[in-house]
């Protein structure tokens, strides 16, 4: 059976502006996203939170940090709900816009030696509007290229807003690399810090014009003209296909653990826990992170051709094995061998995350799909992403071992293991307007 769709066909030129877009705008959604993630573990537990114990500063100032991604399910309800109701174009450039005058604004925010508890409260709202915006984004890009490009290459195109990701790891962790090269200690904890938040606003401003150029995704159009849009898409997710959000949520929830340890994680074991100079980290992050541009599209590409399911699960079991040794790595003191442990940890990633996107949004049919994936989505960033550092920290503090967080990393795949066996393979499911309901065959239907 043919899953092309004539009635929607969009020329190649239109489809790789519609990637670009999307790519960059994610690209520049994620470093502002990085750039506070990675500032937390190096500097705002001195600024923010001076009079705690080292651990227990770093502690608070990740929970900042996981304000973004109790947030970001918001972002998702409500602009996924303007997405499947006026379209996916209008929402990105909204969620940009939002996002960057929020990171904006943190690299204006006062130090607790200025204001006191105003500082962590600021940062807080600050976060707060950063995961509303990035909760939004997600979807939005994911089907802007899902929907408008060739229907036997969803699974790359649908992977290349997942390199906004890794780019935007290298744009934040490259950008705070430079300053502490170009700053001294004293001088980047006083001021440099706030370069890169500063710098976000005008690389938004561009990102905000490219995608005012590309067309609304074809999909949602021929939704539109059958006036197919749902009244209140959440509900009609949430009434009708409660088991999809659920599966989404766990196929996603060890990914985020897996990654926010391999990434964020590193720089507080590191230089708090090994006395390492911050520099290891960044820098083997910033390798990894270069691999991954490459190893997402790669892995996603090969979804297509292999189905979603086989390689999800390669990443998935292969991330619960390494996390062991990852940290044995870590534990040797060597630069090199720090940066294999990077780039193999984000290897195994790239498998899950390059295949993710298309996994996810195929379980959703067109007129709700922006809700259903977005639900999914950011859900699983409330019990993955936003307490995994936290939790890391706090095991490494109370067990003093790593073997505690690579245990937790593990029960957190173990979980998205189960998820991805359970969940249909969704490679082959016809996205037309009713696609994936009305073709994802039985086992799609036994999951609703």
């Amino acid at each position: 059976m043919s899953l092309a769709y004539p009635s929607t066909a969009v020329k190649p030129t239109s489809v790789r502006r519609v990637i670009a877009a999307s790519l960059i705008g994610t690209s520049l959604e994620w470093y502002d996203f990085f750039i506070y993630g990675t500032t937390s573990a190096l500097v705002f537990n001195k600024l923010f939170f001076p009079s705690f114990d080292p651990l227990v500063g770093t502690l608070l100032a990740f929970s900042t940090f996981a304000v973004g991604f109790i947030s970001r399910p918001l972002g998702g309800i409500v602009f996924g709900h303007y997405g499947d109701k006026i379209g996916r174009k209008n929402v990105l450039v909204a969620t940009l816009l939002l996002m960057g005058i929020a990171t904006f604004l943190v690299g204006l925010v006062p130090t607790h030696d200025r204001i006191g508890v105003w500082a962590p409260i600021l940062l807080v709202t600050l976060r707060f509007l950063q995961g509303l915006g990035l909760g939004g984004e997600w979807g939005g890009a994911v089907l802007m290229t899902l929907e408008s490009g060739d229907s036997t290459q969803r699974g790359l195109n649908a992977s290349w807003p997942q390199i906004g990701v890794p780019i935007g790891l290298l744009l934040s962790n490259g950008m705070l690399a430079l300053l502490g090269a170009l700053t001294t200690e004293a001088q980047f904890r006083e001021w440099g810090w706030r370069v890169p938040f500063l710098l976000s606003i005008g690389l938004v401003f561009i990102g905000m014009w490219i995608r005012m150029t590309v067309a609304e995704s074809p999909l949602f159009r021929e939704t539109e003209q059958r006036a197919e849009e749902p009244r209140a898409p959440i509900v009609d997710v949430l009434r009708n296909y409660p088991g999809r959000v659920l599966l989404a949520i766990g196929a996603r929830v060890g990914v985020d653990v897996a990654f926010y340890t391999f990434v964020l994680f590193i720089a507080t074991y590191t230089t708090t826990f090994l006395n390492l100079p911050k520099s290891y980290a960044l820098q083997a992050v910033l390798i990894a992170a270069a691999a991954q541009t490459v190893l997402i599209p790669w892995f996603g590409s090969l979804s297509d051709q292999c189905g979603r399911r086989p390689v999800y699960l390669f990443g998935a079991v292969g991330s619960a094995v390494f996390v062991f040794a990852f940290f044995m790595m870590l534990d040797s003191g060597s630069f090199p061998v720090i940066v294999m442990a990077a780039v193999f940890a984000l290897f195994l990633h790239a498998a899950m995350y390059g295949t993710q996107a298309a996994f996810i949004a195929e379980m959703f049919p067109t007129r709700v799909r922006y809700s259903g994936a977005s639900m999914g989505y950011q859900m699983a960033g409330i019990v993955g992403g936003a307490i995994a550092p936290m939790i890391s920290v706090g095991l490494l503090s109370y067990y003093g071992t790593s073997l505690a967080v690579s245990m937790y990393v593990l029960a957190m795949l173990a979980i998205t293991t189960l998820c991805v066996l359970i969940a249909p393979e969704t490679s082959q499911v016809n996205l037309d307007a009713e696609g994936a309901e009305t073709h994802g065959g039985a086992a799609a239907k036994s999951i609703a």
